[in-house]
């Protein structure tokens, strides 16, 4: 079986819009490969911290938001 990782970072960015606190933060607790793609790619600030959650940058933001309403709204 292939997994997808481009869709596994989609529902990981798309969970992060659940536990949003502060405007743009969110709560750690997702495979650290998957943080590191969404770091990479511009949507999360560096997650390596001593931090309990995570930064969204404005894109990353919009993007979450965008996805949570596709993947998980009727």
């Amino acid at each position: 079986m292939e997994i997808d990782e481009d869709k596994i970072d989609d529902a990981v960015l798309a969970l992060l819009w659940l536990t949003l606190h502060n405007e743009r933060c969110a709560w750690k607790g997702f495979d650290w490969a998957t943080t590191d793609r969404l770091h990479e790619r511009g949507l999360i600030c560096d997650p390596v911290n001593k931090s309990k959650s995570l930064v969204l940058t404005d894109e990353g933001l919009r993007r979450s938001e965008e996805l949570f309403r596709r993947l998980f709204t009727r």
